[in-house]
């Protein structure tokens, strides 16, 4: 059993990367993708070629977020009806959360064939291109069940240390008081937010960056405008984008107000997580700096005022959840 009680331990921002896990799975279950034709043809998936991206499992407030975009190379094969061997391959650009589980857009399918043209390979080809799709997409719907079904207990503390299963639904009250049925008073009393004088509090800075392909208006637009934020932080947001206005993302996660905004430059905003172990009342200042280049934008963001013993937790959370939110609606670029 952890020591911290469970409305604590599943608080905070925790993040798996399960990319290796991820390419075997896909590398067992899509070889199992195959379609048999009208007559003696038969198609199917003959194997991951080569995947290039990242899938993490995250939990926050005990909600588990699965985040993945990936690249797919996929060989294919099958016999046409004179009983030639056809092969090719499949290029799938985008394997992500948006268009998997968002449903925000479609997969986008590259075919090529390796075997010479005929009426028989040119039919079988045409079988692969109308049929395999639906079957793959049918096989990519499962893989967020089975990110969270395998790496879940890794992220999550349950309550009963006998139990791996997926935890239900769970919101925290705005008291920050566990919403188990029958919290302990140990539990109870842990779980609030712990006051420190402003005086006492040891500080100091983080800072994460990366490169995207967008523009830094468009990065400061998905920064900024409460309707484009939930694209990347997979929950609601209120933001005025207004000097001494507030704002709130990741429904409720991080608080704060606006100081003042560059439009494709700068951001400069307060920033408090809504965590027991953030001292209550403190507030740090995060700048989201903003340096366009001829190809990508880099974004650097720097937290000034982290409590001192928070800042591996802190730098965490800012790569997990802003960084790898752009990443995963498309946006990740090389530095």
């Amino acid at each position: 059993m952890s020591s911290m009680p469970l409305s604590t331990a599943n608080w905070h921002w925790k993040n798996k990367n399960v990319t290796p896990w991820a390419k075997t799975w896909f590398e067992q279950e899509l070889v199992s993708v195959s379609v048999k034709g009208d007559g003696d043809e038969v198609v199917s998936i003959s194997s991951l070629r080569d995947m290039d991206g990242d899938v993490e499992l995250g939990q926050r407030k005990s909600k588990l977020i699965t985040i993945f975009d990936v690249k797919m190379d996929l060989g294919w094969s099958g016999t046409a009806s004179d009983g030639t061997e056809v092969s090719g391959k499949l290029t799938i650009p985008e394997v992500s959360h948006e268009n998997i589980v968002d449903k925000v857009s479609d997969l986008v399918y590259e075919w090529s064939l390796s075997t010479d043209s005929s009426p028989a390979v040119d039919a079988l080809f045409a079988l692969a291109k109308k049929r395999l799709p639906e079957l793959l997409e049918a096989k990519f719907s499962e893989f967020p069940k089975a990110i969270i079904d395998r790496h879940g207990k890794d992220v999550y503390v349950s309550g009963d240390n006998s139990r791996a299963g997926t935890p239900g639904p769970s919101t925290p009250s705005s008291s920050g008081k566990a919403t188990s049925a029958t919290p302990s008073s140990a539990a109870a009393s842990a779980s609030a937010p712990v006051k420190k004088p402003e005086s006492a509090l040891s500080t100091t800075t983080v800072s994460v960056e990366a490169s995207f392909m967008a523009s830094a208006d468009d990065l400061f637009s998905m920064l900024t405008d409460e309707k484009k934020i939930p694209a990347w932080s997979r929950n609601p947001a209120v933001s005025k984008a207004q000097p001494d206005t507030e704002y709130s993302l990741f429904g409720g996660g991080v608080k704060g107000k606006y100081i003042s905004l560059t439009p494709g430059k700068e951001i400069k905003q307060t920033w408090a997580l809504s965590s027991p172990t953030w001292p209550s009342g403190h507030y740090a200042t995060l700048t989201a700096m903003l340096d366009q280049g001829s190809d990508s934008t880099v974004l650097k963001l720097k937290l000034e005022g982290v409590p001192t013993g928070m800042e591996e937790e802190i730098t965490r959370n800012l790569e997990g959840y802003y960084i790898h939110g752009f990443k995963s609606i498309g946006l990740g670029a090389s530095l």
